[in-house]
Formats: C-alpha cells, structure tokens, sequence
C-alpha cells in the first residue's frame, strides 16, 4: 500500500501496549494500591489526534499514553478542564501574584515609578474594583515595565530584577536539565543516580509536533509541545511543559528552582498559563488529572469554573460543591450514571453495589487480570465493548506499519482466522485499543510495530 507524502504526514502512529494493572501508586502509595491503565507509546501525535484523546481521558507522559481505569483505581483520575474565558480569580491567588511583582519591581523602583508616571484617579478605581488577568500577569515581566526617565539621573529607572518569560520549542538544553536536576533531588528527593539527562529528554523533552494553525484574516495559534520559561535576572528558575492543542492549553508538568520554592510557582505558573490560553485564543486550560483522594491535587479545584469528564459518557461536569460532595461521599463517581440512578449526593451507598455489577463480580474482574479482553472493554467505564468494536469499526481496514511498509491489518497472514477477543494477537490487541480510542481516531491513525 503506498501513501503520499500528504496522507501519511496527516497520520498520527501508535504503538499499543495493552491494559496493564498494578498495585502500586505514586499517590496513595497504599499497602492497599491498585491501579489500571491502557497504555499506548508514540513518537509522533498530530496535535489534533491528541486533542480527542484527552477528550476521551487520555493523558500523555513523553511518548508514552496512557488512560486510567478511574473505577478500578485505588485513587480515581478525573480529567480536569477551566473554562479561562469565564475565570474567577481568589484572593489567595491575586495576592501571589501581586507579590511577586512587587518583589520584582521592588519599593525604590515603585515610589520612583509613582512620582514620573502617576495613575490618575480614574485608573486607581478601576484598578480596585477590575482584575485585568493579563495584566496582573505580565505587569512584572522586564519587556512590559515603564522605565520612565530619571530627572536627577537622566537615565531610566530600573526595577530591582528582571523577570522574562517566554514560550520556547521543548528541546534539551543544559540550562533546562541543570534547573529540572535541582527540583529533583531537592523537592522530590530522587538520588542522583535516578536524574539524568536521557531520564528529561524521554519526560519532558519529547512532545507533540509543533506547528501554527493559520487564519484566513491573518495571524496563528501555535500548536504542540512549549517550554514556558521563567527567567530572573538572566537565570531559569522554573519551567513550565505545555502542550498547546487547538482547543486548550494542556498543563504537562511545573519544575522549579530552590530558591524561588517561596514565591509559589504554581499559582504564579497557572496564571500566566490561563492567561496565555485567553490570549491565544485556545479557550480553555487542562490542568491534567483531578485525584479528589490527593490531597496535593485538591488545589485545581480552586481555579473557577473547573469541569471533570465523566470517565463513562465524556460529558463534562461543573466541579461545583454538589460534585465535591459526591467525590468526598465515595470512592468513584460518574454523574451521568448516578443521575439516571437518582443517588443522592452525599449516600454511602456503594457506586458498584448500585451498578449492574455486583461487589462479588467486581472482584472477580480484579483478579483476571488483563488476560481477559473484557477486562478492557465489557467492564471498563467509557470503552467500547466488543461487541460495539465489531459493529462500528472495520478493524481490518485500519492501517498498520512494518518497517518502511504501510498495509492494511487484514492483510497480514492469519488475520481471518485470528480472535478479536484474544489479546495474545494482533487482532485483540488492536480491537482492545479501538476500544480505547474510539472509531473517528482509527480512521485517521496507524499502528505501529517492528518486526
């Protein structure tokens, strides 16, 4: 099968790992843990491709991808997204970045710059009684400071430091590795043996394809995987990874230096992230994975109006205090499927002894393991069953990649004859994984193995 260079450029390629389970967590890190996820790596995601793949709980950690089983976690992830055009600020949150900037500027360039550039009493008010986000934001930033004369000097005032950021291409540079070294042994505590410069590359150094979606009346929204850089006085002291997708800002991971670790870099972070998702016009911002049981994860719920996805119908749900409740009253939630059981918000009723599926049975599964296909369809929230595979996906007709070669899956030998419920070939694992994705990304992607 020979694609042109246009239709293969226009693929996205995968390479399915299957449904995996464990019983360890980086969050609870219970004797008790248990965690399930379909896995998936890839070198190269069209920013579309994984567009539809967090829409659909997807998250992506370097190549690899991942989607959690929230219902058979010992800690449920909820994709976690902020409408930035409706964002309400907290107070907590302007006073870190009022004082940051008044660090930045610092009282001498502050009383300076209020006596050569006096507000007038209409901008004083207007000043207290509006948040302007994208002021607030970048009024410290070095490129956005008046510097008016000095009349004893001649020359301008300068604030105390100097603070840039800027959205850099996702290469390897010493100066990043050097920052992400020190956030790893000092706030992770990681031995040094574990960081090293191959460990950032494959984490955070290997994203999305950048590119520029144009606009017929001119000007783009970039596209891919971004570096947002902090600078103070000429030297990086945190770093943001930020996918920009064409409807969001998708926060991947904050690193920052020990010496800022008192300036809260994740509110000053997330500001400047919500306010670059308004500015470029990507409408709303993923803050990746809400985990309720994590106390760490609450904070993304401060940022308003935040929405979860319902891990079974892929509605989103306005993370208000009603949702808060049942988060709190249990250990799994789908609203969709307790609104058509009519539970109440804060019962202590179990969400599975409410389901079809009775404890006994669900314990069952647990124990298959991921032999079992249904493990990763019949019995997993928001995955297609197979039956739903067979009736809406020409499994066959999905393009596949050997080597330098493109064909098509039922032309491989034995394909007629293979089981779609098997995992142990190629069809199973391909129909386990169409179940994950959904028929729309089949059509426009292709798997990928080596020989």
């Amino acid at each position: 099968m020979q694609l042109s260079p246009a239709d293969e450029a226009r693929l996205s390629y995968f390479t399915p790992l299957g449904y995996q389970v464990s019983n360890q967590c980086g969050y609870c890190h219970s004797k008790k843990a248990s965690s399930a996820c379909s896995w998936a790596s890839s070198p190269s995601v069209h920013v579309s491709h994984y567009q539809s793949l967090v829409n659909r709980g997807w998250r992506r950690s370097g190549t690899q991808f991942y989607k959690p089983n929230s219902r058979d976690s010992c800690c449920p992830h909820y994709t976690i997204r902020l409408d930035a055009s409706d964002f309400k600020s907290t107070k907590d949150q302007r006073q870190a970045v009022n004082r940051w900037n008044q660090y930045i500027l610092g009282q001498d360039y502050r009383q300076k710059a209020a006596r050569l550039c006096p507000k007038t009493r209409q901008e004083k008010k207007w000043r207290r009684n509006h948040f302007d986000l994208g002021e607030l934001a970048h009024e410290a930033e070095y490129k956005n400071v008046k510097r008016p004369t000095s009349r004893l000097t001649k020359e301008p005032i300068e604030p105390e430091h100097r603070f840039e950021v800027t959205l850099e291409p996702d290469n390897f540079t010493e100066e990043k590795y050097a920052l992400y070294a020190n956030y790893e042994k000092n706030i992770h505590h990681r031995p040094p043996s574990k960081v090293t410069r191959n460990g950032f590359r494959k984490f955070l150094c290997s994203g999305l394809k950048r590119g520029v979606q144009n606009y017929e009346e001119g000007g783009g929204k970039r596209l891919g995987s971004y570096h947002q850089c902090y600078r103070l006085d000429g030297r990086l002291v945190a770093l943001g990874v930020l996918d920009l997708l064409p409807d969001c800002v998708s926060s991947v991971y904050l690193i920052y230096h020990t010496s800022v670790i008192d300036w809260n870099f994740g509110k000053l972070s997330a500001l400047q992230e919500i306010a670059l998702t308004i500015e470029g016009g990507y409408r709303f911002y993923y803050m990746g994975f809400y985990i309720h049981s994590c106390a760490k994860m609450q904070y993304k719920a401060t940022y308003h109006p935040s929405y979860i996805l319902d891990p079974e119908t892929y509605a989103w749900d306005l993370l208000d205090a009603d949702v808060l409740a049942r988060l709190s009253a249990r250990k799994y939630v789908s609203l969709s499927r307790e609104r058509a059981l009519n539970i109440p918000t804060n019962s202590l009723f179990s969400f599975l002894q409410a389901d079809a599926l009775t404890t006994a049975t669900f314990s069952a599964e647990l124990a298959m393991g991921p032999e079992a296909f249904k493990q990763a369809s019949d019995y997993v929230n928001g995955i297609m069953t197979a039956d739903e595979v067979h009736e809406k996906i020409d499994l066959g007709a999905w393009k596949i990649a050997l080597g330098s070669k493109v064909t098509l899956l039922r032309n491989l030998v034995g394909w007629e004859d293979s089981e779609m419920t098997n995992i142990y070939n190629i069809k199973g694992l391909a129909a386990e994984f169409a179940a994950c994705i959904g028929p729309e990304l089949v059509k426009e992607t292709c798997i990928k193995w080596s020989r």
